[in-house]
């Protein structure tokens, strides 16, 4: 399997941001790991590995960023209001350096996004904010209300990177219409601690008429790798 590591700085988030990029064809798929989660936490959780067939097959290449939650959401020394704009520039970093990156080697003009737990809202929140560049999102134990992070703090720039706030009242055609083409998937096991948050969201999609698949996984499925590498086999 071709493997490549990626390391610049970005200005916009002051440091530099490593990435590690595997297969050499097909399918561009944006990861993000966990909460506070590191470039090769994909690699050594087995996920990759689970998809190893279909990588080395040329259906997928599959680029995975490191995170920017322990300077944005979980930063408790600076303002909530701080925590959201450091969080938007983390965007930025992905939309104007990650995504160019991605279309140049892949030679496709859209994207999937993925994530587990913390990394499934950076996925999603990515796809709702730019429906015109990803096709799919994939959301795998997901948690998608950062109240719990702002200590109580609301703002406009908030609102609008908490997706179970903006998604009720969008009635924008623009947004509408790619979002009802998109592919959204939400995988979610039955003991899971995000088991409500799915559900959640799940009705917010049906109130909008936004197609999706909600796929709860019973027998005592947690939230954990094991789960998330069988789920990575289904979905992609």
């Amino acid at each position: 399997m071709r493997r490549e590591y990626h390391n610049w700085y970005t200005d916009r988030l002051g440091r530099n941001m490593e990435l590690l990029v595997f297969g050499h064809a097909g399918t561009p798929v944006l990861v993000y790991p966990t909460s506070r989660g590191r470039f090769f936490e994909y690699e050594n959780s087995g996920m990759i590995g689970a998809l190893a067939g279909k990588i080395d097959a040329g259906a997928l290449r599959v680029f995975c960023v490191d995170s920017f939650d322990s300077e944005s959401w979980y930063n408790r020394s600076i303002h909530p209001h701080e925590r959201v704009r450091r969080q938007i520039a983390y965007e930025d970093y992905v939309l104007y350096e990650v995504v160019p990156l991605m279309k140049r080697m892949s030679g496709s003009e859209q994207i999937t996004t993925t994530g587990c737990s913390l990394g499934a809202y950076h996925a999603f929140n990515f796809a709702m904010r730019h429906p015109d560049l990803v096709n799919a999102t994939i959301c795998m134990s997901g948690s998608f209300d950062m109240k719990s992070f702002m200590d109580g703090y609301y703002d406009n720039d908030f609102y609008f990177n908490n997706p179970v706030d903006y998604l009720p009242n969008i009635s924008d055609p623009w947004f509408l219409d790619r979002y009802r083409a998109m592919r959204i998937v939400l995988g979610v096991g039955d003991w899971d601690i995000c088991l409500g948050e799915n559900f959640r969201l799940a009705d917010i999609l049906g109130r909008r008429g936004i197609p999706h698949w909600l796929d709860v996984w019973t027998g005592g499925e947690r939230h954990d790798w094991p789960l998330w590498q069988r789920m990575a086999v289904k979905f992609f």
